[in-house]
């Protein structure tokens, strides 16, 4: 029997993990979700990085690179807390359900507690679409963490 990995190596492949869920996620919003809800698109990443960090991007053009970027980030940290939960022991579907628990409820709440996010003003169909755009991205770092994981 293998000894258990350390935890920076569950960490590195949570990071490989979050950015390949971000960009399945990224591209179900794009190709998927926002064709059919007519949804435009969300700039709740680059406003939560101007709250939190000293940045004023110039123009449209710096505000949608911050914003990805800031996607990405936020995207990343899904997979370190999938990293972190494959470390403590939980594989698979119940991993991604754990973490999934854990983030979208401290997404939802930080967001609103900064002022980003207003749910005060949101339909159903936002709160549907927020929820199922980070089921997919939890589902998507789960399957990629899985599947670096079991690569020799």
């Amino acid at each position: 029997m293998s000894p258990p990995e350390r935890l920076p190596a569950h960490l590195q492949r949570g990071v490989v993990a979050g950015l390949a869920g971000t960009a399945v996620m990224t591209a179900f919003q794009h190709l998927v979700e926002m064709p059919l809800t007519k949804r435009d698109e969300s700039y709740a990443p680059a406003d939560l990085a101007m709250r939190l960090l000293p940045l004023q991007p110039k123009g449209a053009v710096g505000r949608r690179r911050l914003n990805y970027a800031m996607h990405f980030a936020l995207g990343v940290g899904w997979g370190v807390a999938r990293g972190v939960a494959a470390h403590r022991g939980l594989r698979g579907q119940r991993a991604t359900l754990m973490v999934f628990g854990a983030m979208y409820p401290a997404d939802a709440v930080g967001a609103t507690a900064l002022g980003v996010y207003r749910p005060s003003q949101w339909s159903a169909l936002d709160v549907a679409i927020d929820i199922v755009d980070k089921l997919v991205l939890a589902e998507a770092t789960g399957m990629a963490y899985d599947a670096l994981e079991s690569r020799p």
